[in-house]
């Protein structure tokens, strides 16, 4: 849900004192105050990176940072809720699970927990300076309350209008290469009181380390309590590792609801763990389980398995590239979502084609610095060319550790530090090499490791589809302009514009088409229409009805007759698709034209006096339906000035759309702008209702219009 973000002003010697304080520490002491002030229990700030085309995590609040690692950077396009709140403006609510797997299931499958969300854009006379986000538990209400919204916005407007007077005075605060914790706590004073506890009681953290670890509870967990301290329980207890016991944890302390499940401490010890999540993080009761216990279907323990939180991040990156159709939408999901993920700064793929590396696509390097890359030999020595040819991926963390594998290399002096070469292996393939690339030195560990490497395989299978897609789609659109006229011809009197835009869902070839014949010294016939379907079928069907109005037009047939012998044409063809047509013929001396329909939209009309109006010719048969069928014609004056629109349905037929309505909205469309030149107007008329970007059909649109000789 969204809402208009107006902010109102906070109070402003709150404003000035964190503006007064030092960098981020001065705007954590705001969003420290979410929890007393909002009642939520987790929550973060976002920052617009320097060139703003990014927005990276500066602080968290609660357990926000050990959750948050797949968006640390996301791309202002990511659809995501902190992206969205930036680019739009207002506030983003998600009120619980079923709203979240509905409107972002990218974030559904990353965080599959119970919560409620809140995201306000951070923004200030139209200056962006980022967002912050709140989450609360899943026993709050899926709506937030009018008090709720105004203290939401008060605390959003605090934390603006102190990013506005740092920036104004010279030192504008920005995320650094790790989010800070805008939360700190001592534990020392718990751990003495667990030291008199007797039963098995262990604290964890809002990092999911345990803090306090009572005597009881070591003693069940089969470690000394100084082993167990300050590390996560998954990590050093193997027998804890099943993504299942995590995923409690999580759930937890996402949710804010206690949870409870069961595990075999080897070699046959079965224990209870009751989780109780609070403020700092959560409190674990470990007893010994009964026989009840012992019968809940947890499921055998298993040690090795990838944590819960490396899962939920390769989802989310493979549901992020399977949004991606063509190879350069591919090379934008991975640079824009997935790079920032991983802290990269830039990153390059490269395919293997005719025994050379070819530069496919690349992001966040300087201008001009890949392409000298573009067509290495396979031959050559280097770590694309290594990574496209072996299976096995390469990890360099410094640019010592290149430079010592591949000395003297132009890849040393690329200006990163720190490289990840991924190997794009698909059905047992290799295809080429995907770079991520670092500004600073990074460490990779294990789990980053694994994730990498099945995100190379990822990208290569994304990859491969969209090759595949794009071979495709420029042969469907060749076909497509092949049938159509390659230039309008120059016509004395008559102004003339088109405009045909494929359909931008899918990469069917569409049926619909236009034409401009001179037919005579003084007359021209003008001609469009739609074949019914999406396929070569359509295609080749819409070039022979093309070539037979070309030829009834060239023997001097009226309107009518044109149509009636093509509607017997078609019918011969013995084909059992349709079409719609709409032809003129203009006399250009008399400044007339004579028009007939078959189940085409009607045309409109611009006339002189700056009146727009939809034609209303006797609508005949669509072809193909009867082959004895009638086309009568009428008679349309052409005075000067005087415009005519001719159009395929694809510009007013949208799903969900009222057809009367949308006829409506063109014609008034064609009132506001019909004075302008034709090729103004017919933008105009194809970006109406957002034409220009998305459509779910072809569209194809005429425009003539008489002039002065």
């Amino acid at each position: 849900m969204g809402v208009p973000w107006h902010p109102s002003p906070g109070p402003g010697h709150e404003a000035a004192e964190a503006s007064a304080g030092q960098g981020l520490e001065a705007i954590a002491q705001i969003l420290r105050s979410a929890p007393a002030r909002l009642d939520a229990h987790i929550g973060g700030l976002y920052l617009l990176s320097e060139d703003r085309q990014l927005l990276e995590l500066a602080l968290t609040l609660g357990a926000a940072r050990q959750f948050t690692r797949p968006w640390q950077r996301v791309g202002l396009t990511a659809p995501i809720p902190v992206a969205e709140a930036v680019r739009s403006g207002r506030v983003v609510w998600v009120g619980g699970a079923e709203d979240m797997a509905r409107r972002y299931p990218r974030i559904a499958v990353a965080m599959p927990y119970a919560f409620c969300l809140a995201v306000a854009p951070l923004i200030r006379r139209r200056t962006a300076y980022g967002a912050v986000f709140l989450l609360w538990p899943a026993a709050h209400p899926p709506e937030m309350s009018p008090g709720e919204r105004d203290a939401f916005g008060a605390f959003a407007a605090l934390l603006t209008e102190a990013l506005a007077e740092a920036a104004q005075a010279g030192r504008p605060v920005r995320a650094g290469p790790r989010p800070e914790v805008a939360e700190r706590g001592s534990v020392a004073q718990l751990t003495t009181m667990a030291a008199r506890l007797p039963e098995g009681i262990c604290a964890i953290d809002l990092n999911g380390r345990l803090a306090v670890v009572t005597p009881a509870a070591a003693e069940l967990l089969g470690e000394p309590v100084e082993r167990l301290l300050g590390a996560r329980p998954w990590e050093v207890l193997p027998w804890l590792r099943d993504p299942v016991y995590e995923y409690h944890y999580r759930a937890a302390v996402i949710s804010g609801q206690s949870t409870s499940f069961v595990a075999m401490r080897p070699p046959d010890r079965w224990l209870s763990f009751e989780l109780f999540p609070g403020p700092s993080g959560l409190t674990a009761r470990i007893v010994t389980a009964d026989a009840a216990h012992r019968a809940r279907p947890t499921g055998a323990p298993r040690a090795g398995h990838t944590r819960p939180g490396a899962l939920y991040h390769l989802l989310h990156l493979a549901g992020a590239l399977t949004e991606a159709v063509s190879v350069q939408d591919v090379v934008s999901m991975v640079s824009e979502q997935i790079v920032p993920a991983f802290g990269g700064r830039a990153v390059a793929v490269l395919m293997a084609e005719g025994g050379r590396l070819r530069i496919v696509g690349h992001r966040g390097y300087p201008p001009g610095l890949v392409d000298q890359f573009d067509g290495t030999p396979l031959t050559e020595p280097t770590p694309g060319v290594r990574a496209s040819t072996n299976p096995v991926p390469a990890y360099f963390e410094t640019r010592a550790e290149l430079e010592r594998v591949y000395p003297g290399r132009p890849e040393t002096q690329d200006g990163m530090a720190a490289w990840a070469y991924l190997p794009l292996v698909t059905s047992r393939r290799l295809i080429g090499t995907c770079v991520l690339a670092f500004a600073e030195p990074h460490h990779f560990d294990l789990e980053e490791r694994a994730v990498l490497t099945s995100l190379g395989g990822l990208i290569a299978q994304a990859l491969d589809r969209a090759r595949l897609y794009d071979t495709k789609l420029g042969l469907a659109h060749g076909l497509q302009e092949s049938l159509l006229p390659r230039a309008l011809p120059d016509v004395p009197s008559l102004e003339i514009s088109a405009r045909y835009l494929p359909c931008t869902e899918g990469m069917d070839i569409g049926g619909d088409f236009y034409d401009v014949i001179r037919v005579g010294p003084d007359s021209v016939a003008v001609v469009i229409g739609d074949v019914q379907g999406h396929n070569v079928n359509a295609a080749a069907l819409m070039g022979q009805v093309r070539t037979a109005v070309r030829a009834f037009a060239a023997a001097d047939a009226d309107p009518s007759t044109v149509l009636s012998r093509t509607n017997r044409l078609v019918a011969d063809l013995e084909t059992a698709l349709l079409a719609s047509c709409v032809y003129l013929r203009v006399d250009l001396a008399r400044r007339e034209a004579w028009l007939a329909d078959a189940g085409h939209p009607v045309p409109l009309r611009y006339r002189p006096d700056g009146r727009a109006d939809a034609l209303e010719p006797p609508v005949g048969l669509v072809l193909n339906v009867d082959p004895a069928a009638d086309y009568p014609q009428i008679r349309i004056d052409l005075p000067i000035g005087t415009t005519l629109v001719l159009y395929t349905d694809g510009l007013i037929e949208t799903p969900g759309t009222d057809l009367d309505q949308a006829l409506a909205d063109l014609t008034a469309t064609l009132a506001r702008h019909g004075g302008e030149p034709l090729d103004r107007l017919a933008d105009a008329l194809v970006d109406r209702a957002g034409h220009g970007e998305h459509r779910t059909d072809d569209v194809a649109l005429l425009l003539i219009r008489s002039v002065p000789r």
